[in-house]
């Protein structure tokens, strides 16, 4: 919603809204499992923005029911980004911020496509988590970015969308680099300290663990260029230890 130049219109965001520092400032009304409906309702405001997989169908229902109009969406893609930042900015009144946004997406987006379109594929691994170990299909927009990239999701193939693996399914997947994402510096000792387990892994046994904070990669807005751009690198280097291009 900032980036669709209506963050001054804001009156409740959800849990874990951090980003720009303005958003930190606005009341809390709830998070990915459940919404404050009676807060929401004494706010009044003139549109709800959902998350189709995070947020509850029921709530949306009760606050429709309560005369709220309720907007739900779930961006997949990379260039649902740009759709969703003009839809954003269409039902807020602030469309041109939200095309001008749009259209710098799109452009960048469009350089990382072209540099990466020749590219050789490169096997890849990512990590949401560790305990249990958890990653993503090809559903999700952080395929997507490893696709941009020039990389092959192991696990695209599985039907969940963040599915939880076992030592079996990884070590025949031995992936040639792993993605992980981490908020806090150390989280990531304790994620080598996990994969120093698992030795006969290629990407282990080169040393190629890269960390991208989850902000950047986990959050559909306009960031996820800046997490794609550092994947990209990433991939990059490891065709380079390979020697192939």
């Amino acid at each position: 919603m900032f980036a669709a130049g209506a963050g001054e219109r804001l009156v409740g965001v959800s849990r874990y809204s951090d980003f720009p520092p303005a958003a930190s400032a606005i009341a809390e009304v709830g998070d990915a499992g459940r919404a404050d409906l009676e807060r929401i309702a004494i706010l009044k405001p003139d549109l709800v923005v959902g998350w189709e997989t995070g947020n509850s169908a029921g709530d949306a229902q009760r606050l429709e029911r309560l005369g709220i109009l309720v907007f739900v969406t779930e961006p997949r893609r990379l260039a649902d980004i740009p759709r969703l930042l003009r839809v954003l900015g269409r039902l807020a009144g602030s469309a041109d911020a939200a095309e001008a946004e749009a259209l710098r997406f799109e452009q960048t987006l469009d350089r990382l496509v072209r540099r990466y379109a020749n590219a050789r594929p490169v096997t890849v691994f990512y990590q949401i988590w560790h305990r249990p170990l958890m990653t993503v299909n090809r559903e999700h927009m952080i395929a997507d970015v490893i696709g941009l990239c020039g990389g092959r999701n192991v696990f695209g193939d599985l039907p969940s969308f963040t599915p939880v693996l076992g030592t079996e399914s990884l070590l025949a997947a031995d992936p040639e680099i792993i993605i992980a994402s981490v908020s806090a510096l150390e989280l990531e000792q304790e994620v080598r300290d996990f994969w120093s387990r698992y030795r006969s892994l290629r990407a282990v046994q080169a040393s190629r663990i890269t960390f991208v904070h989850p902000d950047l990669i986990q959050r559909q807005t306009p960031r996820i260029l800046e997490g794609a751009r550092q994947v990209c690198e990433a991939l990059e280097r490891a065709r380079g230890i390979s020697g192939e291009r």
